[in-house]
């Protein structure tokens, strides 16, 4: 069995700590055993490792979110990375095209799908290892893994199974009921329905064979070129309800969807990560916060408070989850980013009426890392070392930096720095498009650019 692991998403309701690249997944906030704060993609791929799946497990992301996604698995997994967003349809495609083109997986082969960010026990995973079975024995064309409800909620998809059939460990679909009211979920739940928890198996040949209908191509480097025409659309819409033979598989254990701030925050260890105080006649207040300055909660209840370069949201817990309706109407840049060698925080961005923009960032690069060899069409760059030693590449010149540095990038210069220690860099960019695309990456590896450097000074 094949493992896919989709990882998507904007995190709208976890705002202003998840942005546009750094979805609810990636937010360290809950702890491991030896009380170290770690994500929801850590923590699966640590259940996943446990069940020992992770040798047959490849993720599906899109580009804003490879470099966090790489850096917080320490480049463990396989990755497909999508060259935009287009839905859960296109992503699940281009990741079985290319097991099957790339990695030779046979048409019988089973195929498990599952969310980056489940919050369950490992026993969940054992659950889904038993997918593979369940496909072979029901010869169904989809086999689901259904959670046993706990309490009548809206605010879940609901899998209606059939006749139950006690001779057998899993129950052919019915029909699915999508977001009922309690009352209606009350009654599903009488009728032995379950929480569609997004977790499905099929065999690869199943999939290929749809691709094949729409005329699409099964070769993974053929589905890349297409892939920005292709429509976008949920697979749950283009293959689930379309299908006709579907069973489902019950899992009885702990399952629950962190998707917003009251939900996320009943998994947490501590009321507060960060800098400020919560007063002691403050009852059930959480208290996140990633900015230097200390935020104090006084006299107040049920309350997350939650401040980060993007933004500050203090909410009652109850009502949080409306936050993503208020979100949408911000368009502004996301402020802080994880990335493969670090991360970067915004400190101010400043545009001019003359077409002339200004933006200022703290980067750290971690020990042994390096940013790539790279230039910029339309931006100059001042560098400032405040933190740590490195080496500066620059015009295929090297050099050791250290704090009180001062390095000036024109538009065009071709550059690169590597940390010998943690590293951090007061940078200021100003041109006319400041925008992460404007970069030219030449090389990426250190080993690469001395290489590059070295061969230049040969010649």
């Amino acid at each position: 069995m094949k493992l896919i692991l989709l990882s998507g998403g904007s995190g709208q309701r976890l705002w202003p700590l998840s942005n546009d690249s750094r979805s609810k997944q990636f937010l360290k906030v809950l702890e491991d055993k030896e009380n170290i704060l770690q994500s929801m993609v850590q923590r699966v791929w640590k259940q996943i490792s446990n069940v020992g799946l992770e040798k047959y497990t490849i993720i599906a992301t899109g580009k804003s979110q490879e470099d966090m996604i790489k850096s917080q698995l320490e480049h463990q997994a396989g990755f497909i990375i999508e060259p935009c967003r287009r839905d859960t349809f296109p992503a699940i495609a281009l990741a079985v095209s290319y097991l099957y083109s790339n990695q030779s997986a046979d048409r019988d082969e089973v195929i498990s799908i599952l969310p980056v960010d489940p919050y369950v026990d490992d026993a969940f995973f054992n659950r889904v290892k038993d997918l593979e079975t369940i496909i072979q024995q029901s010869e169904a064309q989809l086999a689901l893994i259904g959670v046993s409800p706990t309490y009548p909620s809206s605010k879940y998809g609901y899998i209606v199974p059939k006749q139950i059939e006690k001779a057998k460990n899993y129950f052919s679909v019915n029909r699915f009921t999508e977001k009922p009211s309690e009352a209606q979920a009350a009654s599903l739940i009488k009728d032995g329905a379950l929480w569609n928890c997004g977790v499905f198996a099929f065999k690869l040949g199943y999939v290929l064979s749809i691709l094949e209908e729409k005329g699409l191509p099964t070769h993974y480097d053929e589905l890349l070129k297409q892939y920005e025409t292709l429509p976008k659309i949920s697979f749950d819409y283009e293959v689930v309800e379309k299908t006709k033979d579907i069973v489902v598989l019950p899992y009885n254990g702990y399952w629950k969807d962190l998707g917003t701030w009251n939900t996320l925050t009943e998994e947490m260890a501590t009321n507060q990560i960060g800098k400020g105080v919560i007063s002691e006649d403050s009852k059930n207040v959480h208290l996140i916060n990633e900015l230097d300055i200390p935020v104090t909660v006084l006299g107040t209840s049920n309350l997350i408070v939650a401040a980060s370069p993007d933004g500050i949201l203090v909410s009652d817990k109850e009502a949080s989850p409306r936050i993503k309706e208020l979100v949408g109407e911000f368009d502004n840049r996301p402020m802080y980013e994880e990335r493969r060698w670090g991360w970067y925080r915004v400190l101010d961005y400043t545009k001019f009426s003359e077409d002339k923009e200004v933006l200022t960032k703290r980067i750290c690069v971690e020990a042994g890392k390096n940013l790539s060899y790279q230039l910029h069409d339309y931006r100059d760059e001042v560098w400032t070392i405040i933190k740590g030693e490195g080496e500066f590449a620059l015009n295929n010149e090297l050099r050791v930096v250290k704090p009180g540095d001062v390095l000036q990038i024109k538009s065009g210069d071709k550059h690169a720095i590597r940390a010998i220690n943690d590293l951090e860099i007061i940078e200021v960019q100003t041109g006319s498009q400041l925008i992460e695309e404007d970069i030219v990456r030449l090389y990426m590896t250190w080993e690469e650019i001395q290489e590059h450097v070295l061969s230049v000074k040969e010649s």
